[in-house]
């Protein structure tokens, strides 16, 4: 009996096995912040806000926004790479002030991107990812931002046990000015804590701070979240989340709740 060549074999064919495990779905919604981790190779994600409502109110004026159906996909491009394309197609925006109420239907912006992971790709232990975005304007304002706008997003993570993990997301960008012409500077910094309730439950708690230098009013807003996702299926997702104001500068409330699946 030839026990060598067998052998042999085995030892071959096992990291192949472990290589063409799928990893764990990893959407990036529905946090503030991101994950570092990237879809496999060749899989494709879709993930869609199917409605998202925010409430910015100042004294005498009331402005509600809701987005539907804005959605991202990302594209597995190597073992580390991952392209994603994101557009808002509709938002309607309701603007009250001293009485006159104001309406606006329009469609939402592109957004295009790299992530590149440095480090553990799957998002285990401790995984790093640096992914720069352009936002192109598809649109008008109120919804649209006007004018094209870039940045780059470094997300860490850190598994802090097999339940719960640790991320620390911070973002500068060259953010589009208010009155749609130009940009300017804008930085932020999420921290977050998630944790796996069960095989298919997660909620995450995160913060934010967002310094924006806007040439008609600097703001500073700092915000609080929290998130439940469910995975129904190793590769479909629902979830729902809430996000508050803390401070004068930073919108009041915003709700949302989506869909992810990968393919």
């Amino acid at each position: 009996m030839k026990i060598a060549p067998a052998l042999a074999a085995l030892l071959v064919a096992a990291p192949t096995a472990a290589q063409d495990k799928p990893r764990d779905y990893c959407p990036d919604r529905p946090g503030l912040g991101l994950p570092a981790c990237i879809i496999d190779t060749g899989r494709v994600s879709v993930e869609t806000s199917l409605a998202d409502w925010t409430l910015e109110r100042q004294p005498g004026e009331r402005t509600d926004t809701i987005v539907i159906a804005d959605t991202q996909v990302r594209i597995g491009l190597t073992d580390t790479i991952e392209a994603l394309v994101g557009w808002a197609p509709v938002g309607f925006v309701r603007d009250r002030s001293g009485g006159v109420v104001d309406r606006a239907t329009r469609v939402g912006d592109m957004t295009l991107g790299l992530k590149a992971n440095l480090a553990n790709p799957n998002g285990s232990g401790f995984s790093v990812a640096v992914q720069p975005f352009v936002t192109l304007p598809a649109g008008r304002q109120p919804v649209s931002a006007g004018d094209w706008g870039a940045g780059v997003v470094v997300p860490l993570t850190y598994d802090l046990s097999k339940t719960v993990n640790v991320q620390f997301v911070p973002e500068v960008d060259a953010a589009v000015d208010q009155d749609g012409r130009g940009r300017h500077l804008a930085a932020s910094a999420i921290v977050g804590l998630g944790v796996q309730l069960g095989d298919k439950l997660t909620v995450e708690v995160e913060g934010e701070v967002l310094r924006d230098d806007d040439p008609l009013g600097k703001t500073t807003q700092d915000l609080a979240a929290v998130s439940l996702a469910y995975k129904a299926t190793d590769d479909l997702q629902f979830d729902v989340g809430g996000i508050a104001g803390l401070n004068r500068d930073a919108p009041d409330v915003e709700l949302l709740a989506g869909i992810s699946r990968r393919f």
